[in-house]
């Protein structure tokens, strides 16, 4: 009996040690040059799919997350603070210091949650882990981003 739960106990280490989990986020509470907490659930993150690690942003809907609908955004980041977001940039002429920002009263995640996505790999954040994965097309960006949402 206590070869097997040594056996158990070596298979645990393995797996808590060498393999990684499908999904890796963190949840982030402040900004730089937003002076207050975030009034919005705010999600970041890497989902592996295949050889490619896909980065993505997930803001939950200030209304209703369980009955709001749920967006998918296959741009990146970048339309969370410039086009939809809960926060928009303060234009300002550069001075130097970090971007500040205010709440965007006409934001999507007024109504609906929406995860911006760094897709195809290659922008934004996301990456592929060889070189083939940066070969890609519309079925495979197609069955890359199922897969994300598979396991997200």
């Amino acid at each position: 009996m206590s070869g097997c739960i040594k056996a158990v106990c070596f298979y645990m280490v393995f797996v808590m040690n060498w393999c990684k989990p499908a999904v890796s986020f963190s949840v982030v509470d402040s900004l730089p040059g937003f002076t207050a907490p975030l009034p919005f659930k705010l999600e970041t993150g890497y989902t592996e799919v295949d050889d490619l690690e896909f980065f993505y942003y997930f803001i939950e809907s200030e209304r209703s997350p369980a009955e709001d609908p749920l967006l998918l955004w296959l741009t990146g980041g970048l339309a969370a603070l410039v086009f939809l977001g809960p926060l928009r940039f303060n234009m300002v002429e550069y001075n130097g210091s970090l971007p500040t920002f205010f709440l965007n009263q006409y934001a999507w995640t007024k109504v609906s949650s929406i995860i911006f996505l760094d897709a195809p790999v290659g922008t934004g954040f996301s990456y592929s882990r060889t070189t083939q994965g940066f070969k890609t097309g519309d079925m495979k960006h197609a069955i890359s981003c199922y897969n994300f949402l598979r396991k997200v």
